[in-house]
């Protein structure tokens, strides 16, 4: 099995051996200044001129591609100033951490769920209004109140449709353990941030010896792996490989390029193969603006963000009313597993499996 190394030019979140200091590669970075119009002081002549405004600090994992668009219309609409500093997910949850009280931040954008539980469960988020809590469902919003989801990307596992049928495709995440998935045939991303998230959701659902039982099938059956997800749906379009694991968004903008592009996705049946995590927002407790956070993050659930990411990245909105463009699955359609997404926070150990098992 030939094994990628990660480098920081690789732009899309991955993970590697994760201590406390080196949480970095799970979060992407951005810091994000905003300044509020109408605070004025005296000026030489007696007069009113603006005071300097604050500043909003954002540290996110999204990469600039995806969020800073909307960043940019946050500052169109709003007149709020900003700065925006982009950086991976992982290293800008231990970047908070290792900070501590003395961190710039506000808020919080994280590439996925796992990386706000981490976060939350250190004391290092503070407790959203219930106005904002309560534009998504529950299962996409911490249950503690101290994150939300923006965004959904279901895990699916995509397949070439001139290789392999719709009908040999197992329901289960552990079909692919099968000696006929052997020789190469799957494509993986063992390094990539929302693959290690899946694991840690198979960890959660099925225990730590299940997780590891089913990534050594995998190994023993040679897949190929990948640095993130685009190349092996751009592998699966060139027939190097019959299926891989992959988010959902990946594929329509292959599509979107390609109407003809010969991949599908198949959903497995209540597992963590057919998990489905978020990108999410939450107020680091060093913010000294709470009112001008959650107008950010209120921002980003109103209509014309969710709309966006439905047409632009092809992400799951979240917010009620909004849907998802292409031949997607509804969410309600997806039978996916009943997880807390803030349990996702054990990534130390889902990269100490991926380590000992040799896929890392």
């Amino acid at each position: 099995m030939t094994m990628f190394t990660p480098t920081l030019d690789n732009p899309e979140p991955g993970y590697t051996v994760m201590n406390r200091r080196t949480l970095v590669k799970y979060l992407g970075v951005a810091a994000l200044g905003v300044a509020t119009a109408g605070c004025l002081k005296q000026g030489p002549a007696g007069g009113s001129v603006s005071a300097e405004p604050p500043t909003l600090t954002i540290y996110s994992g999204r990469g600039e591609s995806l969020v800073g668009p909307m960043i940019d219309k946050f500052k169109e609409e709003t007149g709020i100033k900003t700065e925006v500093r982009y950086g991976k997910t992982a290293e800008l949850t231990a970047t908070i951490l290792e900070e501590g009280k003395n961190s710039p931040a506000d808020l919080f954008f994280a590439q996925d769920a796992g990386a706000l539980g981490a976060l939350s469960k250190e004391g290092r988020l503070s407790t959203l209004s219930d106005a904002l809590l309560q534009r998504v469902e529950p299962r996409f919003r911490s249950r503690s109140g101290k994150w939300i989801g923006i965004s959904g990307r279901a895990r699916t596992v995509d397949y070439n449709m001139k290789l392999v049928s719709k009908e040999e495709l197992p329901d289960s995440i552990w079909g692919f353990v099968e000696e006929k998935w052997g020789g190469g045939k799957i494509g993986w991303a063992p390094t990539n941030g929302s693959f290690q998230s899946f694991i840690t959701a198979f960890r959660v659902l099925e225990g730590e010896e299940k997780a590891r039982e089913w990534l050594t099938g995998i190994i023993a059956n040679e897949p190929q792996v990948y640095p993130k997800n685009s190349p092996i749906v751009a592998a699966l379009g060139r027939g190097e490989i019959h299926v891989g694991f992959v988010n959902n968004y990946y594929l329509h903008r292959f599509q979107a390029e390609d109407p003809g592009f010969p991949v599908a996705h198949h959903y497995t049946t209540g597992d963590a193969g057919s998990m489905i995590n978020v990108a999410g927002l939450g107020i680091v407790d060093t913010s000294t603006d709470q009112a001008l956070a959650e107008r950010f993050i209120g921002f980003m659930l109103n209509e014309g963000a969710q709309t966006s990411y439905a047409t632009q990245t092809y992400e799951y909105p979240l917010v009620n009313g909004t849907s998802v463009l292409g031949p997607q699955k509804r969410l309600s359609d997806i039978n996916s597993p009943d997880i807390d997404l803030s349990d996702l926070d054990d990534l130390r150990g889902t990269l100490k499996l991926l380590q000992d098992v040799g896929a890392l």
